[in-house]
This record gives C-alpha cells, sequence and structure tokens, in this order.
C-alpha cells in the first residue's frame, strides 16, 4: 500500500498501568515486535511548519519511508519501501531518490536535499484485535527516556474513540492528552541538547 488515511487514538500510560492493559486484553498470547523509528527534518523545520513528519521504519527486515500528513479524517501516510543500504544511506544523510514520499514533499514546498537525520526510537510492541480495531501497546526508548502507550487504530473515528474509552475505563486509567511518537521523540531531542 503506498498511501492510507491512519485513525488513531494514543494514551500515554504509566509503567503499572501499561502491565494493566496487557493483562487486560490477551497480549502475552502475541509475539513481541521491536521496530526502530529514524526521523529527518529540515533544519528550518519545514516539517513540522506542515505538521507533518518523516520517519524510516525497520521492521523485522524491512525497510520503509514514510511521510505522515495531516488530513480531514486522521493522517495521510505516504510510503516508499527501501533496501537497507537505502535506509543505511539516508541515515548518513545522502538521500536515495524515492517518488511517492519525494513528490509529496514537493508538494508541501519542500526540497528533499535539506532533510537531514535527528535520530533514532525503538519501540517494543505488542498487537491484538480487539472490537474490531487493532489495540497496540508500546514502550518506546529515544535519548534516556523511555515511555508506555496505548494506541487503537480503527476504520473510523467512533469506532476507534469508543474501543480507547472503553479500555481507559475498564482498567481505570484516565485519558491523557498525548503526543505522538515524534513530538515526544523531537522534546526529548531538545531536552537533551
Amino acid at each position: 500500500m503506498t498511501q492510507e488515511i491512519e485513525i488513531e487514538f494514543k494514551n500515554l500510560l504509566k509503567e503499572e498501568e501499561y502491565n494493566q492493559v496487557y493483562h487486560f486484553l490477551p497480549f502475552k498470547s502475541v509475539e513481541l515486535i521491536e521496530q526502530t523509528n529514524y526521523y529527518f527534518e529540515t533544519e528550518d523545520l519545514k516539517l513540522k511548519q506542515h505538521g507533518a513528519a518523516l520517519r524510516i521504519r525497520k521492521k523485522a527486515d524491512q525497510w520503509t519511508l514514510t511521510l505522515k500528513q495531516p488530513h480531514p479524517e486522521g493522517l495521510l501516510e505516504t510510503h516508499d519501501s527501501l533496501t537497507e543500504e537505502e535506509a543505511n544511506l539516508w541515515i548518513q544523510n545522502k538521500r536515495v531518490e524515492k517518488s511517492r514520499v519525494f513528490k509529496q514533499l514537493r508538494d508541501l514546498g519542500i526540497d528533499p536535499d535539506h532533510l537531514h537525520y535527528l535520530g533514532s526510537l525503538t519501540t517494543r510492541r505488542k498487537e491484538v484485535e480487539y472490537n474490531g480495531a487493532l489495540v497496540v501497546l508500546d514502550h518506546s526508548l529515544y535519548y534516556d527516556k523511555e515511555d508506555y502507550e496505548l494506541e487503537v487504530e480503527a476504520e473510523s473515528r467512533t469506532s476507534g474513540k469508543a474501543v480507547i474509552q472503553e479500555i481507559l475505563e475498564s482498567c481505570n486509567i484516565p485519558e491523557r492528552e498525548t503526543d505522538n511518537k515524534i513530538k515526544r521523540f523531537y522534546n526529548a531531542k531538545l531536552e537533551s541538547e
């Protein structure tokens, strides 16, 4: 899939709340997935100004370049596959042109040559299907930080909101304003400088 609309809801968790959700749903029976996101931005933060984010994700032996942009229904994600060699070139700030993502960047008025590598965030993830949605538990590590997050991806805003509210209420967890991973990564980067 080269483009998709992502509808998701997030809630940061304390470690004990993460464990509550882990036992509330059958996470124990699913495989742990480890993935690393490598983030990119321009010096003048053009992506951030557009509410967009650019990453390479390594999941298993697959490398994917993804541009996330605001969309009325959620986020528009544009993907291009990369080889490991291409991904390593990107991380060394030697960009390899990828047609779909580069087109979207240029449509935003962003010159891909102005992008540079910021750093990485590694996530240990568990996923289960629940009430027609994908429910995800993430434990993320970046800079000297770690955090825990509940994420629900759904076909519609209504169903996604209902699923996350049901889980939070069942586990007696407060709803928290939750920035996405790239914003949390940026904030940790700024704190570390």
